[in-house]
């Protein structure tokens, strides 16, 4: 029920941006308007994540994906009815804002609810299964939402995400896991949980070396591959040739999902995946290097690849090396460090790129991604992690 509820939720995830986008547009005719719809999403879900690990960690993980799901259908279908009547655009904000905050509760439930379920050599099966779930909807999702949109309208796309969360709640809703909640008579705070949260964090230096790692890498990669690559692709490879480049991305992730299913992980994974992510940086210097399709296709798979390697690996070490009561407050704080620079890149890129020019960017960029990982797999708690692979 999990798999299955995930992947119906993703779906409708993925469809959701293009269905936005154009939906917002179409009754506004403003980027203004779509940029604060969904920064206000955004910003809503950054503020709730680490409470979210507090809930997510205290009460039954199940139940916390069972109502949130439930909530954001229920948002997406006020969205739905607000575009297909045209009202104003000043009503999306607090629906957008209540969307935000059901994924901020979501994500840490979805990080920890896998070690309820499965254990020793399931969770790496776990992991690639959902993996290839996310995969194919990246693939199918936004184009499914094109189609709806262009035929039907982004507000009846909107209700088709909506669904979808509703169909997520009732699948979360028949899971049934052992009730979580801590006895009243010795129950610490919310605030108290949080805070152990925070403390278990700080002090496991292979957990928060990856997360400002990827701090870096992501605000490299926010600002060069999505603000500056179709900047550079128009004046090189062409809209078509960013297509085909996107879309062997996605292809590399999806192939090494499948992969995974079947391959199990070697004994001490961590340097090999962390190595691999370097090259995953690989595509911002060859798109500074003005490349042409062939070889930055080649990249982007790579990139797929080694991305979608690395997630696997990381999902299945945090599942045998954290405290599963602690798993979810954990990975609140791995989610939300680790995106809080997608901003700072995406604003930054164009100001450096204005001063120093697209190509030193892009190339400066992807060097400093690919060095971060490079360092972070030298820590040497990192290097020393193993999964047993004879667990039952």
């Amino acid at each position: 029920m999990v798999f299955t509820g995930r992947s119906i939720s993703m779906a409708g995830s993925f469809m959701s941006p293009v269905a936005l986008a154009f939906g917002v547009l179409e009754i506004t005719d403003s980027a203004a308007w779509l940029s604060a719809v969904t920064a206000t999403a955004m910003v809503a879900m950054a503020a709730t994540m680490l409470f979210g690990g507090g809930i997510a960690d205290r009460y039954r993980r199940d139940a916390v994906l069972s109502l949130t799901s439930l909530g954001a259908g229920l948002t997406q279908a006020g969205v739905a009815v607000l575009l297909l009547t045209h009202q104003h655009p000043v009503l999306l904000l607090p629906l957008a804002a209540s969307n935000g905050v059901f994924q901020g509760l979501t994500i840490p439930a979805l990080r920890g609810i896998v070690s309820n379920l499965v254990a020793g050599r399931g969770l790496q099966r776990a992991s690639s299964l959902l993996a290839s779930a996310r995969n194919t909807n990246r693939i199918l999702g936004p184009a499914t939402a094109g189609l709806l949109t262009a035929s039907i309208g982004g507000g009846w796309a909107i209700a088709a995400d909506a669904a979808s969360f509703l169909l997520a709640a009732a699948c979360f809703a028949r899971i049934s896991l052992p009730d979580r909640r801590p006895r009243a008579k010795d129950s610490p705070t919310m605030l108290a949980d949080m805070a152990e949260g925070w403390r278990y964090f700080k002090s496991q230096q292979w957990i928060w070396s990856v997360t400002v790692a990827f701090a870096i890498f992501n605000a490299t990669n926010r600002g060069v591959w999505q603000i500056l690559g179709p900047v550079i692709a128009n004046d090189t490879i062409g809209a078509a040739g960013w297509g085909l480049v996107l879309s062997a991305q996605g292809i590399g992730a999806l192939l090494a999902s499948v992969v995974l299913v079947k391959v199990t992980l070697t004994r001490r994974p961590m340097m090999p995946a962390l190595s691999l992510m370097a090259l995953a940086a690989l595509p911002l210097v060859l798109l500074g290097a003005g490349a042409n399709t062939f070889w930055l296709a080649g990249a982007a798979l790579l990139t797929g690849v080694a991305t979608e390697f690395f997630t696997v690996v990381w999902e299945t070490v945090n599942y045998t090396h954290i405290p599963e009561r602690l798993l979810s407050r954990v990975g609140a704080h791995d989610e939300f460090w680790g995106t809080l620079s997608f901003p700072l890149g995406q604003m930054s890129a164009p100001l450096l790129a204005a001063a120093f020019g697209t190509t030193a960017v892009a190339v400066i960029g992807g060097t400093v991604a690919a060095t971060v990982m490079l360092l972070a797999s030298l820590v040497p708690s990192l290097r020393r992690i193993e999964i047993n692979h004879d667990d039952a």
